[in-house]
């Protein structure tokens, strides 16, 4: 099956036949999983377009066309994890160039760009600042890459992905955009401009916290054949039952989506008016600073939500007191989780860094997962009772 007869099916139909075509050997519905480290060849370099799992393998393919489609993207690259693609899009650049970030990101990309890259000679610059211009501000004739996450993690920030992108081109640099908390379901940003997409793969798109994975997606094929040598020379690659494990989540990725924003709109709702609660961040509530952009750019909220509360205490009480929900690091997940992203996630980042972003002692991030909501709601009530 090619992509010319998949593009015109709408992503939950893609999301379950994509890269999963029968197998023509033996007609199983579910292609059978390829755990072979080699493949035989008829004659030297003589084969059936796989050598060696590590440069390529069916069930890796599968899933890499599968992500490709769900993005719009023209070409995919999977990794052992969301950090090794973050580093395989990284090391695109050069010593002496930059990469422009805006400054609420993951913990493992701060430490990424300021103590792998930078090391290297690639200078990030950050910039506090959502709007546009700041970017434009801050761009200069070294700066080859802008990347973003859309929302941010943990602050929930959007940031105008076409704007940004119309901004970062003009300038001659690549725009990169962090997906894993919208999953296309929700939001593509290859159709509004960036060049590559990224996933923590392990994340929405897996979604049963059981497997660690990465992808990388372009919108021009050319971008990825430096990305594509760079997963085969360092070898971060996914085994053949990790994709399996990703490509059967991914059927159910839009069905959960929905379940994921439907819960957490109710969760958010009923922190915001909690007493020990100073503020909650969700896109779709209509006090977020970015509510206007992100009902246009996205198709819901997301399943995450993040609370500041009134003091430190509190907020290391309720991380100890959940009991359906878990305390644990990691998102996007069936089940719900709590984090305390100052001592886990972000512990990386510098303490007068990170608050001066907002990652204080008093934040949680909460994924939201897709148990009954009435349970998820009672649990939060018992956990901030006195």
């Amino acid at each position: 099956m090619n992509s010319s007869e998949t593009s015109g099916w709408k992503l939950a139909t893609r999301a379950i036949h994509v890269g999963q075509e029968p197998d023509p050997a033996t007609g199983a519905t579910v292609p059978p999983i390829h755990t072979t480290s080699t493949f035989t060849q008829t004659s030297p370099g003589k084969h059936k377009g796989f050598e060696y799992s590590r440069s390529d393998n069916p069930t890796r393919r599968g899933l890499e066309r599968c992500l490709a489609s769900l993005e719009g993207g023209e070409a995919c690259a999977a990794f052992a994890s969301g950090s090794a693609a973050a580093a395989a899009v990284l090391g695109t650049l050069h010593p002496g160039e930059k990469v422009l970030a805006f400054s609420d990101v993951y913990g493992g990309t701060f430490r990424l760009l300021k103590e792998v890259f930078e090391k290297y000679g690639i200078e990030p610059v950050f910039t506090d600042e959502t709007d546009p211009s700041a970017f434009a501000a801050r761009l200069d004739e070294r700066t080859r890459m802008v990347w973003l996450e859309s929302p941010t993690n943990p602050l929930l920030r959007c940031l105008d992905i076409a704007a940004i992108g119309r901004i970062a081109h003009q300038a001659g640099a690549k725009l990169v955009v962090d997906n894993t908390f919208a999953t296309p379901v929700l939001q593509t940003p290859l159709s509004m401009g960036a060049d590559f997409v990224v996933h923590s793969t392990t994340k929405y798109i897996g979604g049963h916290s059981d497997v660690i994975g990465g992808a990388v997606i372009v919108r021009d094929r050319a971008d990825i054949e430096r990305v594509a040598f760079l997963q085969n020379a360092v070898g971060a690659v996914p085994g053949p039952f990790d994709c399996y494990l990703q490509h059967r989540g991914i059927k159910t990725l839009p069905l959960r989506m929905e379940r994921h924003c439907a819960n957490a709109m109710r969760v958010a709702e009923f922190l915001r008016d909690h007493k020990a609660v100073e503020r909650v961040a969700y896109p779709f509530l209509p006090d977020h600073p970015d509510h206007d952009l992100a009902r246009r750019q996205m198709c819901g909220g997301g399943g995450m939500v993040t609370v500041t509360f009134r003091d430190d205490a509190t907020a290391l009480r309720f991380c100890e007191r959940v009991k359906v929900f878990s305390l644990a690091e990691s998102l996007g997940g069936v089940e719900s989780l709590v984090c305390h992203p100052a001592i886990m996630t972000h512990a990386s980042i510098p303490r007068e860094v990170r608050e001066a972003r907002g990652v204080t002692d008093r934040l949680v991030r909460i994924s939201v997962g897709i148990e009954d909501v009435d349970d998820l709601l009672a649990d939060l009530d018992q956990a901030l009772a006195r």
